[in-house]
């Protein structure tokens, strides 16, 4: 490097820190960025299985965030989403996407918050930060049913490619989202022209101790309406009551979904209506790091099929070690209406050591 190269270099950084330094005199806050993470680790032991009995550790997901806040209410987020790939071109090695990666904007003094990019659905983080045992494994609705090769067939995703609006008054007595997506969800491609129209409102009926977005006693409604890529349809409407205080969390929630059958490509093929029922429970011991959960859901692919319906069993024991990392044991079980095929079979009863822990 030159010296005149040098000399231009330094005079860069010399202006470059004194133009922050004149803009933090003026009043506007030099950016804030900060990185962190989420990672889910497990043990699972499978009860019944007619091959043999698995009994493996693994690491379910991991996220690495990176959070961005700036002056004029600009907040920024970039995700991470490392998972257990399953394509066979893969080995099953463990590989990385974007899960979210978005700019939000909040005028100065207003509930409304703007957000362009790969975003949160307005559903399953709700649902979620109400339930708080992601750990165990996603909601009814995202999770879905058992196809007949041992995978999951969810009706929703965490996040997707579009614009939304979020909202919140009271604080958060009501609160609710309204989004504008391609409705592929997040790992997969944009798909064609359709797009999906999801919101979610929320309002607490009943205050308690928690006055979270997700505390009290609230009635929550979802709805989405959509076309899938190539034709179809694809519409979801749920209801959720639920009853949450810093002690207990209780909820119940009916929805039905409508879609075109799986592998179909005609738009004139004839939909399928199904129902999905969720209930949950998590009760925390008074003056302890302990808590006992529980989790019934009920899954109906096809409304009037006598063989399809799923429903899943969830027990469970928490601890909350430390702040930043919470144990699970709990057991997983799902009962087929009709007779289960082999990989279904397989992973139908399962025993779980599962922990949580952020950085």
């Amino acid at each position: 490097m030159t010296f005149s190269t040098r000399r231009a270099l330094g005079v860069a950084v010399v202006a470059t820190a004194a133009g922050v330094a004149q803009l933090t005199a003026q009043g506007s806050p030099p950016p804030q960025v900060t990185v962190g993470g989420v990672v889910y680790t497990q043990y699972v032991y499978q009860l019944k299985d007619t091959l043999n009995h698995v009994n493996n550790f693994d690491i379910t997901r991991a996220y690495v965030n990176v959070i961005g806040r700036f002056s004029g209410g600009v907040y920024t987020r970039v995700t991470a989403d490392i998972y257990r790939n399953t394509d066979p071109s893969s080995a099953g090695s463990l590989s990385y996407r974007l899960k979210y990666a978005y700019v939000a904007y909040t005028p100065i003094n207003s509930p409304l918050t703007y957000k362009l990019g790969l975003i949160h659905t307005p559903w399953v983080d709700w649902e979620e930060t109400l339930w708080d045992y992601r750990v165990q494994g996603q909601v009814a609705l995202e999770r879905g049913f058992m196809t007949a090769t041992g995978g999951q067939q969810g009706y929703v995703a965490a996040a997707d490619f579009g614009a939304g609006v979020d909202g919140k008054w009271g604080p958060d007595k009501v609160n609710f989202q309204v989004t504008v997506v391609n409705g592929e969800n997040y790992n997969r491609s944009p798909g064609d022209k359709g797009k999906d129209l999801s919101a979610r409102a929320s309002v607490r009926v009943l205050d308690t101790d928690d006055s979270s977005r997700v505390g009290g006693l609230r009635v929550t409604g979802y709805a989405q309406y959509g076309k899938s890529t190539g034709g179809g349809t694809r519409n979801r409407v749920l209801g959720m009551v639920s009853y949450r205080t810093k002690q207990l969390t209780l909820a119940g929630e009916a929805a039905a979904t409508r879609d075109r059958p799986l592998g179909a490509g005609a738009p004139t093929t004839p939909v399928g209506d199904g129902h999905v029922y969720s209930a949950f429970g998590v009760y925390k011991f008074p003056k302890t790091k302990a808590a006992v959960i529980a989790r019934v859901d009920i899954e109906h692919p096809q409304a009037g099929n006598t063989t399809d319906k799923q429903t899943r069993f969830i027990g469970g024991v928490s601890y909350q070690l430390t702040p930043n990392w919470r144990l699970l044991g709990d057991w997983d079980y799902v009962d087929f209406q009709g007779t289960p095929l082999v990989a279904q079979d397989a992973v139908r009863s399962q025993a779980l050591f599962q922990t949580q822990f952020t950085f």
